[in-house]
């Protein structure tokens, strides 16, 4: 068999099966060999009954005792029941739905039983348990089996036994992309040894050892290609602002005065604005930190040297609001600042089009409207992205080549752990604004039970009428037959006719259309709305100092980071602000509410997050722009991470473009990768 041999023809497949394969992305024999167990079941060993230990997944040997018992529960499910002995010791083995069982249980034959042992009363008891007669042949037991990720219809016995076949049956081997020096500096084993070790799991190190080489193979191809990215700014020519100087009189005209955490990031921006290089900077700053002043004092020293400044934020609401505070910062230093975004009129479209081309306009505002053919940048020096996590690569770098080896900075209030920004940001410097204003007050936090609902709502009465205003985020848009979560429409249909009729209550989600959004948004911060009932739309939006109670629902569902984004909305003005969150019962939902309130330092939310979620769930890879990992665990795997980032780098020193022989199968490997996800023109 060949590696492109399509799957339906590996022995015990077929059409049919083939297409079950194929909603696992698995079309090929290749396809199934990097469709790797996510880990293992050691059934190799077997336990007398006397040494189980209670909770405890283990292999028991025995033969029936006592005969088996067939009957229907009560709930009209069909109970299959028998007594194991292994000649010392008995225990019961049950089975619900599984009436064929019965058939397999043939006295005088000796079974084993994989299965999790748990004690009951006066004996041990395995529920639905993996059985196989002890024949020698042991394809269910008695050997360390993979289990892999799969889908309805294609059970596991089904996929290893595709495996088997193909190892057993392939004339050729898959390529190794790691050069060979990478392999033998890191005492790799060969890819298809590693491979082998994974489908047909011989000890537990075994299988450790070849997953660490595929996690590696993974942090290398992605850190291969986001250096690359990094690499092709290097190429370009930016335009020097050699008029840094000038920010001091920014900051002297400031009504506040910068925190140190600021003014240091500033100095770092303006080391690399004094270069030819274009800088590439992101700065990262908890909710409030100040990372719009940090950004306009570079926009400032832009604008005194003649050139434009670009900012693009992911939503028109966010971009209106960087419009205001600009327009309103700059117009008393003599710039003109433009907004761009696809809710404008066409007439307001063309006016700012043309003052954008013509450079009467130095401060540009905008949302990806700004990357449209349509727009013309006169002489760009800068080119600033907000909330990069909703950007992927190539957005910002259409945006960028917009302005030919413009100086780049992106600005994120998600904290991210280092850990993580390792990867997703390994083409960027990293600025971290680690200081609140001096002022602000810590947002109390509290988690509750459904038994505290009615004294919160006297609480969001009580702030109400003191002429405050509160958030109310619901998961859902809608109600939904398969969850029991709150829905915001619902909810706030129901708030109005109940526990709030005397208040003005509003409710805003991302299917409202963008202009009606912002009406909503322009209300509420108006003081017209006392409270407005949301989904997370809100979790980047308009400043509203006077909202100062900020309730979640069904808290447990959103990660720890997005509760701390949500949470920043508040706590914006002068008066002390609460958020209040509703979480059921459970130990990792407790565990995680417990961190909320304890402490409003994202950066250590993010790494709780990161530890409890896991990189999947936290941050999406892929909405980065950059390829999914399916091995290897960023929670886990740090160690692999930077070692591969130190192996990529050492690599690209002696050979920058990948064009020695050696390095070509990983040099095509990293094109296909990247461009899978619209990252095109690497390493080209």
């Amino acid at each position: 068999m060949k590696l492109n041999d399509s799957i339906q023809f590996v022995k015990g497949i077929g059409e049919a099966r083939a297409k079950l394969f194929a909603r696992l992305g698995i079309h090929t024999a290749e396809d199934l060999l990097f469709h790797l167990p996510r880990t293992i079941e050691d059934r190799s060993q077997t336990k007398p009954i006397s040494d189980l230990i209670d909770g405890e997944t283990v292999c028991v040997q025995g033969a029936v005792a006592g005969g088996i018992k067939a009957y229907r529960s009560r709930g009209r499910l069909s109970v299959t029941q028998a007594t194991v002995s292994d000649g010392e010791s008995i225990m019961k083995v049950i089975w619900f739905n599984a009436p064929y069982i019965a058939q397999t249980l043939k006295s005088g034959l000796e079974f084993t039983f994989f299965g999790k042992a748990v004690w009951r009363g006066q004996c041990f008891e395995m529920v639905n348990p993996v059985v196989e007669v002890c024949d020698g042949e042991g394809r269910k037991t008695g050997r360390i089996l993979p289990v892999y990720p799969s889908t309805a219809g294609l059970s596991q016995t089904h996929i290893r036994s595709a495996a088997e076949n193909i190892l057993s049956t392939l004339t050729e081997a898959p390529r190794d992309i790691l050069p060979a020096s990478v392999i033998d500096e890191n005492h790799f084993m060969p890819l298809f040894t590693a491979l082998k070790n994974l489908h047909l799991p011989q000890s537990a190190q075994g299988f450790e050892a070849a997953r660490e080489r595929l996690a590696f193979e993974e942090f290398f191809v992605l850190q291969t290609g986001i250096h690359t990215l990094g690499e092709e700014r290097k190429n370009f020519k930016a335009i020097p602002i050699k008029n840094v100087k000038c920010i001091s009189d920014f900051a002297k005209a400031l009504p506040f005065e910068l925190t140190a955490a600021q003014k240091r990031v500033i100095n770092e921006i303006s080391a690399d604005l004094l270069k030819d290089t274009p800088m590439n900077r992101l700065v990262q700053g908890d909710v409030g930190s100040g990372k719009t002043i940090v950004a306009a004092a570079a926009m400032y020293a832009s604008a005194m040297s003649g050139y434009q400044s670009v900012l693009m934020a992911p939503t028109e609401i966010l971009a209106m609001q960087h419009f205001k505070n600009l327009k309103s910062l700059f117009l008393s230093f003599g710039f003109e600042t433009v907004l761009l975004s696809g809710g404008m009129t066409a007439a307001e479209k063309r006016e700012a089009l043309k003052k954008i081309k013509d450079g009467s306009a130095q401060i540009i505002v905008g949302t990806h409207a700004l990357i449209s053919d349509t727009v013309t940048f006169k002489n760009p020096a800068l080119v600033i992205t907000d909330e990069q996590h909703r950007f992927g690569v190539r957005q910002r770098t259409l945006l960028t080549e917009k302005g030919y080896g413009a100086h780049t900075l992106v600005m994120t209030a998600t904290p991210i752990p280092r850990t993580l920004s390792l990867i997703l940001y390994g083409d960027l410097d990293i600025s971290i604004i680690d200081e609140l204003p001096p002022g602000r007050k810590p947002i109390e936090t509290y988690s509750v039970a459904e038994k505290m609902r009615s004294r919160v709502n006297e609480f969001i009465a009580k702030n109400i009428d003191e002429g405050r205003q509160a958030y109310i985020i619901c998961p859902l848009i809608e109600e939904s037959e398969a969850l029991t979560a709150k829905s915001a429409v619902e909810y706030a249909e129901k708030l109005k006719k109940t526990a709030f009729k005397k208040y003005s209550v509003e409710v805003m989600h991302g299917k409202i259309k963008a202009a009606e959004r912002k009406q909503i948004m322009d209300s509420f911060a108006k003081g017209d709305i006392d409270i407005l009932v949301s989904t997370t739309v809100v979790e980047v939006g308009v400043d509203v100092p006077n909202a100062t109670v900020m309730v979640i629902e069904n808290a447990e569902r959103f990660g720890l980071s997005q509760l701390h984004q949500l949470r920043g909305r508040i706590g914006r003005g002068k008066h002390r602000s609460y958020c209040i969150m509703f979480c059921e019962s459970g130990k990792i939902a407790q565990e995680r509410m417990k961190i909320m309130c304890k402490t409003n330092d994202g950066f250590k939310i993010s790494e709780k997050d990161l530890e409890l979620r896991g990189p999947g769930e936290f941050f999406g890879i892929r909405q980065h722009g950059l390829p999914e990992l399916k091995v290897a665990n960023l929670a886990t795997d740090m160690d692999l991470l930077i070692r591969a980032k130190e192996s990529v780098q050492n690599l690209l020193s002696e050979d920058p473009t990948l064009s020695k022989p050696d390095n070509k199968p990983l040099k095509e490997k990293v094109c296909q990768k990247f461009a899978e996800v619209g990252e095109n023109g690497i390493l080209n």
